[in-house]
């Protein structure tokens, strides 16, 4: 594997600090990654320095494996993660760069992974990323040209040896060295939330992804039925369990929904309140329920875990230290003390009744509903419209069909027509896509791909490869409608087809297809359905 020069020059003592890519790969050590969230302002300003001056002190602590910087979290205007990264890797601290998808198209995206590989910076964690909510004289307006699917995929080909040009022109370009980590959220209540994301986990998984981070949930069971779906599933990379450290306000802020993809249930708030009445205000408690997440972390078999919160040093110092006291079985009593879920919520597997934990029976009801009756009840809760789209799809859309044949040859004669009959034709098109999907006239459909659902239009962040991990009970992170991944997998579900819902290769919309002929361009196999077979 080709390593820059940069690499050699930021870690001259690699030797005696072994890479967080060594660490999880080649050994059986319990990692501890902090998370280090970024200031407004620069470097130098007040909270700069305090953020600095943290991360430093981490950095010079033996039992912290990697620093994790976030990128404009929350979908507010930070400092870059390569500014303070920069200072760490000097010190030879492993620095795991945030990298999401709001802000950047994916050109950007490439220029950034290139300046970070130049810099030294190999540890990438890929996000689709939070929506903007803030800033300059207004709300942001987010970018979202691709997903953390196909940033993992970019950053892959990177690793790969990228061609760029073609014919006489071409080069392939020097490979790229990035250990490429993401995130999946199962802390969900319901099936048709957790489902896709497991589904997602694993086209991550295949699209590049080596490591995994979990999202932010107190749930235990949650936490272990996560491993063992993995494992039964055949998706064979390292976890990092996630643990913020809670305080009674970043409680209420989580209970209301205010972060997205982050649950805190009644239940858990009333034991921060009650706690938080204490002379500290609950922090001894809640320092040490964070040492029990670790520990149940260690003894469920996650490869190490994830601190984030709104912490000093001396506080990350002490969790550790409680960790160091525990005995070696007492991550199972936590276990069944950590448990806050909906009544409701949805688990794929049954529970163990001794432990409270996940068993790797698959849960009876769910597979019951994937039975003949049980589909019979589910279609008749599918819109008529989407039994139609169906019927159109697989009679005049899917290549092979006679439909497709004609309108291969029908697109063929439009494609050499004049500009006039062009636009008329067009305007047809758009007559029946808008009354019908909302469709926003992008040339690259993805409407057979998310059971007839647009993602332009429908989904804020325009999610092509599958969901967000940012819904609050089914619904999208903005506003009060349902999540479109969500009535998909419903859709499809009824007709026994939700498991290969993100089969397939990664999907990127072509730009320069906006504003034509997405029925042309199917029929023409000009859009992403016509590279499908060249990308798999």
């Amino acid at each position: 594997m080709n390593t820059t020069p940069t690499e050699t020059t930021h870690n001259s003592d690699i030797s005696q600090q072994p890479s967080f890519r060594h660490l999880l790969q080649e050994t059986d050590t319990f990692l501890t990654c902090v998370e280090v969230v970024t200031s407004r302002g620069t470097i130098t300003d007040p909270d700069g320095e305090r953020v600095l001056e943290l991360a430093q002190k981490l950095a010079a602590n033996s039992r912290i494996h990697g620093l994790s910087i976030t990128d404009n979290p929350g979908g507010n205007a930070m400092i870059g993660p390569d500014t303070l990264g920069r200072d760490l890797l000097s010190r030879d601290q492993e620095v795991i760069i945030h990298l999401s998808c709001k802000d950047w198209n994916r050109n950007a995206l490439q220029s950034r992974a290139w300046q970070l590989a130049s810099e030294g910076f190999h540890n990438i964690l890929a996000l689709s990323g939070d929506y903007p909510i803030d800033g300059y004289r207004g709300q942001a307006s987010p970018v979202f040209d691709t997903d953390s699917v196909g940033l993992l995929k970019m950053f892959a080909d990177m690793n790969a040896g990228m061609t760029v040009g073609a014919g006489r022109r071409s080069q392939v370009l020097e490979r790229t060295n990035f250990f490429l980590g993401a995130v999946v959220n199962n802390h969900k209540r319901y099936e048709r939330e957790v489902m896709p994301q497991y589904f997602k986990l694993k086209k991550k998984i295949e699209n590049g992804a080596a490591f995994i981070i979990n999202q932010i949930g107190y749930d235990s069971r949650k936490q272990d039925e996560l491993l063992k779906y993995m494992a039964t599933h055949n998706l064979d990379v390292p976890v990092i369990g996630n643990v913020y450290v809670l305080s009674r306000p970043a409680a209420r802020f989580f209970n209301k929904g205010n972060i997205p993809g982050v649950t805190v249930t009644d239940q858990l708030l009333d034991l921060v309140e009650r706690e938080g009445k204490s002379k500290d205000k609950g922090k001894a408690f809640l320092l040490e329920f964070a040492a029990k997440q670790c520990a149940i972390a260690k003894g469920l078999g996650y490869r190490g875990v994830y601190l984030g919160g709104h912490l000093r040093y001396a506080d990350y110092e002490k969790i550790l230290k409680i960790v160091d006291r525990f005995g070696e079985g007492d991550w199972k009593d936590f276990a069944k003390e950590i448990s806050f879920h909906y009544p409701d919520e949805f688990y794929f597997f049954e529970p163990e009744t001794d432990t409270g934990l996940s068993s790797t029976e698959i849960n009876r009801e769910y597979l019951f509903s994937k039975r003949t009756e049980g589909l019979k009840a589910a279609k008749g809760e599918i819109p008529l419209g989407y039994k139609i789209n169906r019927t159109v799809h697989d009679q005049i859309f899917e290549k092979g069909s006679w439909g497709f044949n004609v309108g291969k040859r029908i697109s063929q004669a439009i494609d050499g027509a004049s500009e006039g009959i062009k636009k008329a034709m067009h305007g047809l098109e758009q007559a029946v896509k808008v009354t019908a999907f909302d469709c926003r006239d992008c040339g690259d459909c993805s409407l057979p791909d998310i059971a007839y659902l647009c993602p332009e239009s429908q989904c804020v962040k325009n999610q092509r490869n599958g969901p967000c991990g940012g819904t609050r009970q089914g619904k999208c992170e903005i506003g009060e409608k349902d999540c479109i991944w969500a009535r998909a997998y419903d859709r499809l579900k009824a007709y026994g087809e939700e498991e290969t819902m993100l089969d397939g290769p990664a999907i990127f919309k072509d730009g320069d297809l906006n504003g034509t002929s997405a029925w042309g361009n199917t029929f023409l196999q000009r859009d992403h359905h016509g590279q499908k077979k060249s990308d798999s």
